[in-house]
């Protein structure tokens, strides 16, 4: 299948809520979100757009054979593409044109290349969705939190 810049990123149903912002004190998670802002300088890590506000994305591993869900990474979006990540998000708000188009204008691909890619994303989705609980690991965090105290 053909690599994209932009991605659809489905969530099994059982690790919804588990996310930093919610395991986390509100404070915590405000300084992981500004440093990532920082590090971003601004800018989208997607499309490369620098909008009036950013969001803060976490982005995931699942090693299945294990039952893991692994922080990979903590990504500045615009909020264009954070909409098109969360594509069943935004299909359920009625936005789901709007994250189409911007799939196919950042990835540059076609309605076809589209709907293919997000077939496989609702297909990792339903395997990912077998496994009824998942471990979850932040190692990355801390990582993140100590890179620049050297």
């Amino acid at each position: 299948m053909k690599e994209y810049k932009l991605n659809f990123e489905l969530v099994p149903d059982s690790c919804w809520y588990s996310n930093l912002r919610t395991l986390l004190k509100p404070a915590a998670w405000d300084v992981i979100r500004k440093k990532v802002y920082l590090k971003s300088g601004g800018f989208c890590e997607i499309c490369g757009a620098k909008p009036k506000r950013l969001e803060a994305h976490e982005q995931w591993e699942y090693d299945e054979k294990n039952k893991i869900q692994r922080l990979k990474r903590i990504v500045a979006l615009c909020p264009l593409c954070h909409t098109t990540v969360h594509i069943g998000l935004a299909s359920l708000r009625g936005k789901e044109d709007i994250a189409a188009a911007h799939f196919m204008k950042v990835n540059e691909c076609t309605y076809a290349e589209y709907r293919k890619a997000l077939g496989k994303a609702n297909e990792d989705h339903r395997r990912r969705n077998e496994i009824d609980e998942w471990q979850l690991d932040l190692k990355w965090l801390e990582t993140f939190l100590n890179d620049d105290k050297s």
